[in-house]
C-alpha cells in the first residue's frame, strides 16, 4: 500500500519535486513516461538527480532512444534499450524520437501500414531509426534516406507502456 502511494504521488528528494506518474503534473509540463533521445555522443548516468550523485556509466551513442521514467526541473531519469535506469541533465535530451531493432532479426519496414503490405527495407539487429510518427497501431520509422511502417511495439521506442519498472 505504501510503495503505490509513494509511486502515485510526488516524491520529495534533496528538495527537487520528482514526477512519477502519468497522471500527475510533471516539472516539465510533459508527461512521464515519454521517449526522447540523447543529444550528444557521450552523456554521463548518473545515480542520482545531481552532478554530486556517482558516475554510473557513460552513453557513447547519438540519438540513443531512452524513455523518461521520473523527471525534477533539471534531470531525468531514463530508461534506456537494455534495460538500464539513470539519471543525466535535461541538456543532454533532444525530444525527438529514435527507435531501435533490440530482436536478434532484422525487422522488416512496410511500405504500408497494414501487415500484408510489400516489405520496403529490413531494419538490422541493433539498427536505430527516427521515428516520424504513429497511428492506428503502425509507426513510419526513416533511415538512411528509407522510410517504411513497422507495428507498434516492434521496435524499442514505439511501446505506450513503461519500458523499464
Amino acid at each position: 500500500m505504501l510503495k503505490s502511494i509513494a509511486l502515485a504521488g510526488l516524491v520529495w528528494l534533496a528538495g527537487a519535486q520528482i514526477a512519477w506518474a502519468a497522471d500527475r503534473p510533471t516539472p516539465s509540463g510533459l508527461p512521464v513516461p515519454r521517449y526522447v533521445t540523447l543529444k550528444f555522443a557521450k552523456v554521463n548516468a548518473r545515480a542520482g538527480p545531481g552532478d554530486d550523485h556517482r558516475l554510473l556509466w557513460v552513453y557513447r551513442v547519438r540519438s540513443l532512444p531512452v524513455q523518461v521514467v521520473a523527471e525534477t526541473s533539471e534531470w531525468r531519469r531514463i530508461c534506456d534499450p537494455e534495460g538500464g535506469l539513470a539519471w543525466v541533465h535535461k541538456r543532454v535530451t533532444d525530444g525527438r524520437r529514435s527507435v531501435m531493432n533490440l530482436k536478434t532479426r532484422p525487422v522488416a519496414l512496410y511500405k504500408h501500414p497494414r501487415g500484408k503490405a510489400q516489405v520496403g527495407a529490413i531494419l538490422n539487429p541493433k539498427a536505430m531509426a527516427a521515428l516520424v510518427r504513429c497511428e492506428k497501431g503502425w509507426c513510419r520509422v526513416r533511415v538512411d534516406g528509407v522510410s517504411g511502417w513497422v507495428r507498434e511495439g516492434e521496435l524499442w521506442g514505439t511501446a505506450v507502456a513503461p519500458q523499464c519498472r
